[in-house]
């Protein structure tokens, strides 16, 4: 099975056509308040560069009916990922939602859906989440693994859990914020050589 790639915090022309040519199945937009925040007229322009085989994700972290609304006005993506609360409070048809499960949340398998991203406390940091508790996860659900994922680690990572898919931002720059095309080409290319 092809291992579902999203390559996260993509803020130039660039940044979009690198994420093309690697053919990845995702690119993330970022509208939470972070150094890789976008705003979504900026992000319709990028997406309007993505072809229909790659999926746009509209990132968010815990945001209100009126953020999601906001985004939705000038950009329309093909999932909005964001905690998986949040989510649970906003209208929004449920084809759209990737939803976040953080470490240590508290949350009990059944809770969650068939698909969602794994993470750790804080997003963007760079920080490796537990892989072995990913990894009973992973049996069970389609597991997105992300946080601290970097072209160094991630062949290991998915030889160790078989994730669905992998999701990296901070692994894959030249400093934070500023996408290093090197490395999204090199991170690629370690998922598709990592045994599953």
């Amino acid at each position: 099975m092809t291992t579902w790639i999203k390559l996260c915090g993509l803020s130039t022309e660039a940044d979009v056509q690198t994420a093309i040519e690697c053919e990845v199945q995702a690119v993330g937009f970022v509208f939470a308040r972070s150094v890789r925040q976008i705003d979504p007229a900026r992000a319709a322009e990028l997406a309007s560069l993505v072809p229909a085989t790659i999926a746009t994700v509209a990132v968010m972290l815990r945001p209100t009916q009126a953020d999601v609304d906001h985004v939705l006005a000038q950009f329309v993506p093909d999932y909005v990922q964001a905690d998986w609360q949040a989510l649970d409070e906003c209208e929004l048809d449920s084809s759209l939602k990737l939803a976040v499960y953080r470490q240590g949340d508290g949350t009990v398998l059944e809770q969650m859906p068939a698909r969602f991203v794994f993470e750790g406390p804080q997003s963007g940091q760079g920080k490796t989440v537990d892989w072995q508790a990913a990894r009973v996860l992973s049996k069970q659900r389609e597991l997105v693994l992300a946080g601290g994922l970097s072209p160094e680690n991630v062949q290991q990572a998915i030889e160790v859990l078989n994730p669905f898919g992998v999701d990296v931002s901070s692994g894959i720059e030249e400093k934070e914020g500023v996408k290093d095309h090197a490395r999204m080409r090199d991170f690629v290319a370690k998922v598709r050589a990592a045994k599953t």
